[in-house]
């Protein structure tokens, strides 16, 4: 059984990437070849008895504008973008099971993490005033749904997974697709990751550690075991991951209810002076605001999550915009309420020497119940990883689906259907960013980077209203929406860089540049080993992963 096991992973292999085997005949209501098909079938039943089906669509190989291939338009009574149900002998897919709740926490989930709990400290550092923070973390929930609402068009446009990746594959061709998925995959989710799992790591060691401050290797040794539990969900099971979303997200909820609940026992009380004169204070400069927007982003961070797991969400067309915009509202109004009750027991000044605002709220209010918000703060950060290594290794799957990464990274375990070697692969980076970086200038090197990409996909979305004007669009954003979001962007990305260079924005600049010398050998020649070949075929044997339908198109 071993040998034909591995004779059909090299099979499988070859015909993903020399296209020696026969190709030219299609499985009967697939758009895989048969050949290809009934080798991944083959594979699934030769190591566990089961072949992966699903209602995957490849909207970005598929001929979206007539309705056919991967794009084509489902069955009576589905979605339009959803497609049809795989044959049974189709090969490998990504299963759709996340519904409108599941994305809902997903989003929120993601959202949710430390930044409610620490940033409002160094959001009001940087503006100097009361009123001037609260404006801002407002209009970072609006940007954050405005940008939100845009991605909504673009991914019911292409629900391929990936996120951006695809949105400029669409617009503006492989290059900068490539760039988007060279830097996020080795820097931006990553390192999302690792700040997030740092943050967890030190609360948990936090509550052990009361008289001195937490060692700095144990809270790493910590980080880095979080994120080997949260890879194994991950890695065992969607309907895992996204249950442990669902119930993480839940538990943050109850938490931050507890925050406005005794924020509002306190101004019920009349607590109310700090309240008062809220925008006295220096005037902060152009460079500090747009610093002040990346502290409060921060916190929103993950509003563009769902667009990874496009190729996941059941009835894309409706749940996708449906689920951003009962999301993003709802942790916006979550925000805002949460700074008003911290005001309303702390002044500004003590705030600004807090460095965990939510402990020190809960040590003034909760009195012995004071442990709840360590915990509550724990709670969000896991679940806010578990959200953020969820979305990475779908666009890890996307990009080296292309051609663009690694075949590996695009290939899917063949029985429990999850994107395992993408996952793997994040979670190795960032354990080796936790070892080898710190919380603060991660962050910076994040927000930063992150708004070029962000912005660009602003710029793809204008584009395609041009190049692309009868594309299928189930949702539609009036066009200011993209405009206004990528003049902010622009804003944020250059008004730090007058005001206060950092050597953060350097490095951004520079892996950038790195990946267009990368890009002409691995994308643009094709240039491949036997190294890699004989690699792929390890991994496969060791992961039992296969490769997925769109692979074979």
């Amino acid at each position: 059984m071993r040998g034909k096991f591995r004779d059909l992973l090299t099979c499988t292999f070859t015909t993903s990437e020399s296209k020696s085997c026969n190709l030219s005949r299609r499985a009967p209501g697939s758009n895989v070849p048969a050949t290809a098909a009934a080798s991944a079938g083959e594979l699934g039943t030769a190591v566990g008895g089961s072949t992966g089906v699903g209602g995957c669509n490849g909207g970005l190989w598929g001929d979206q504008e007539t309705g056919s291939g991967g794009g084509g338009g489902g069955g009576p009574g589905g979605d339009q973008l959803e497609g049809p149900d795989a044959a049974p002998d189709d090969a490998l897919h990504l299963q759709r099971r996340v519904g409108l709740f599941s994305g809902v926490a997903l989003i929120v989930g993601t959202m949710i993490g430390s930044g409610i709990f620490v940033s409002p400290s160094g959001l009001l550092i940087r503006t100097r005033s009361v009123g001037m923070s609260f404006l801002i973390w407002i209009a970072c929930g609006v940007l954050s749904l405005l940008g939100a609402l845009a991605y909504a068009e673009l991914g019911t446009m292409n629900t391929s997974c990936g996120a951006e990746y695809a949105y400029f594959m669409d617009a503006f061709g492989p290059l900068p697709a490539f760039l988007f998925s060279w830097v996020s995959t080795l820097v931006l989710k990553p390192s999302q990751l690792a700040i997030i799992c740092l943050s967890f790591a030190k609360y948990v060691v936090e509550a052990f550690v009361t008289e001195c401050e937490p060692p700095e290797t144990v809270v790493k040794m910590v980080a880095i075991l979080s994120i080997m539990v949260i890879l194994f969900i991950n890695c065992y099971s969607v309907n895992l991951a996204t249950g442990v979303q669902n119930a993480f997200t839940a538990a943050k909820l109850v938490a931050i209810l507890i925050v406005i609940c005794g924020g509002g026992y306190k101004l019920f009380q009349g607590n109310t002076q700090n309240f008062e004169n809220m925008f006295t204070g220096e005037t902060a400069s152009i460079g500090s605001i747009a610093t002040a927007f990346y502290t409060g982003l921060w916190a929103y961070d993950g509003w563009n999550n769902l667009n990874y797991v496009t190729e996941e969400i059941k009835k894309p067309s409706k749940n996708l915009p449906r689920s951003i915009m009962i999301a993003i509202p709802l942790v916006t109004l979550c925000y805002v309420l949460i700074n008003i009750s911290y005001l309303a027991v702390m002044s500004a000044a003590e705030m600004e020497e807090s460095e965990a605002v939510a402990v020190t709220f809960g040590n003034r209010i909760l009195g012995a119940l004071a442990w709840l918000m360590p915990l509550s703060v724990t709670i969000s950060t896991f679940g806010s990883a578990n959200g953020t290594l969820f979305a990475a290794g779908r666009l890890c799957f996307a990009a080296s689906r292309e051609g663009h990464l690694m075949n590996i990274l695009s290939y899917v375990h063949i029985r429990r259907l999850t994107p395992a070697p993408g996952l793997i692969f994040h979670s190795i980076i960032a354990a080796a960013m936790i070892l080898s970086g710190n919380i603060e200038s991660l962050i910076d090197f994040f927000s930063f980077t992150a708004w070029i990409f962000y912005g660009g996909a602003m710029l793809a979305l204008i584009v395609m209203r041009y190049t692309r004007p009868n594309f299928p669009r189930p949702y539609k954003v009036p066009f200011i929406i993209p405009v206004v979001v990528l003049v902010i962007s622009i804003y944020l990305i250059i008004a730090p860089i007058i005001d206060s260079p950092q050597v953060e924005y350097l490095y951004a600049a520079l892996f950038i540049v790195a990946g267009l010398i990368v890009y002409v050998p691995v994308v643009h020649l094709r240039f491949n080993t036997t190294i890699m070949d004989r690699f792929t075929v390890f991994c496969q044997l060791l992961l039992e992963v296969a490769p997925t339908q769109a692979l074979f198109d």
